[in-house]
């Protein structure tokens, strides 16, 4: 008979601290590249705004503009969850506007004053190929994992299939169209000077993109 090795307590534990460790660097960094820009910040700047050697900065991080990863991943992975999170019996349509509204809506995911921080992240992002590259790699992870959620949620079914004759989408390229929409409403908004609640909104965008796309066959 086999039997599963449980994980040791204080692996885990090591686990947790080194994300935690991974998270203050992160915001550290992110605090750097706001207030005095990327170009200007050393990764020994960050280092020791985190309160950590450069060697111990260098086991977590490659480079400088990889240290914010980790905080692009937390929105991306708060947007995942939502979208598992909405009621089973909501359409997927509906589970991603649900994830959308718990995700964008200042105050519920990320607050009203940090917003402002990731509309500099994300025109940061869009005027360094280097973060460019970090932000492309976690939304594309993003989408890989909303992908699996969706494919949990299962797919149409028989009857509503055979009532248009449209055939379900699989859920990785409907996972695609559905992180194109809310990546794309972030940028925007990144781009301009909206507000981060009501009209013109990182919110607002997104479902406006997804409205626009309510013909698509997502799913049951």
């Amino acid at each position: 008979m086999s039997s599963t090795t449980p994980t040791p307590p204080q692996a885990t534990l090591t686990e947790r601290r080194k994300a935690e460790t991974r998270m203050e660097i992160a915001r550290a960094a992110a605090g750097l590249f706001v207030r005095h820009g990327l170009r200007a910040t050393r990764a020994e700047d960050i280092a020791q705004a985190a309160g950590i050697a450069p060697r111990t900065f260098y086991r977590y991080f490659a480079t400088k503009e990889e240290a914010v990863a980790p905080l692009y991943a937390a929105g991306a992975q708060r947007w995942v969850e939502a979208v598992r999170a909405a009621p089973a019996d909501t359409s997927v349509l509906r589970a991603l506007e649900h994830g959308v509204r718990h995700t964008l809506t200042p105050g519920v995911g990320v607050s009203a004053s940090s917003w402002e921080w990731v509309r500099t992240l994300l025109r940061l992002a869009e005027a360094n190929p280097s973060l460019r590259r970090v932000w492309a790699e976690v939304c594309q992870a993003s989408e890989r994992t909303l992908g699996e959620v969706l494919a949990e949620r299962g797919t149409r079914t028989a009857a509503e299939a055979s009532d248009d004759n449209v055939a379900a989408p699989e859920p990785r390229f409907t996972a695609a169209v559905a992180s194109a929409a809310v990546r794309t409403a972030l940028e925007g908004w990144a781009e301009g000077d909206g507000p981060v609640e009501g009209p013109g909104s990182p919110a607002e965008l997104a479902l406006r993109n997804l409205g626009a796309l309510r013909d698509f066959p997502w799913g049951a």
